[in-house]
């Protein structure tokens, strides 16, 4: 069974950093495509970052220029780094492992929460 699992969440103050880590047990992960998702209460998933097995990377708009997505295929593991936090990045961080083409083989973790406040 595929596991998918976050962490690195915490609260931070506005301006601070933190670095979330993704773990998966998938093989092989250098074929997956990885990337990062955020939800708030009510509101829809939102694509975050996304990192493919190729090590593109796109970003949402929002975090441009504040966060880093990247890659270690060597521990099955893909990172955000996030920095400059500000309160509206206050959301559910969820990980997503996808391959490109066989759409069953999508997989997320249960999320880990980031609280940026003061």
């Amino acid at each position: 069974q595929v596991q998918v699992v976050e962490s690195g969440g915490g609260l931070v103050q506005p301006g601070g950093s933190l670095r979330l880590s993704c773990a998966a047990s998938i093989s092989p992960f250098s074929i997956y495509d990885m990337g990062w998702y955020r939800q708030a209460p009510g509101k829809q998933r939102e694509l975050v970052a996304v990192i493919s097995s190729g090590s593109t990377t796109t970003y949402a708009d929002s975090v441009k220029g504040r966060f880093t997505i990247s890659r270690d295929n060597s521990k099955n593991t893909v990172y955000l780094q996030m920095n400059n936090l500000k309160p509206e990045d206050t959301n559910v961080y969820y990980c997503n492992a996808k391959l490109a083409w066989d759409i069953r083989r999508d997989f997320w973790g249960q999320g880990t929460q980031v609280t940026v406040s003061s």
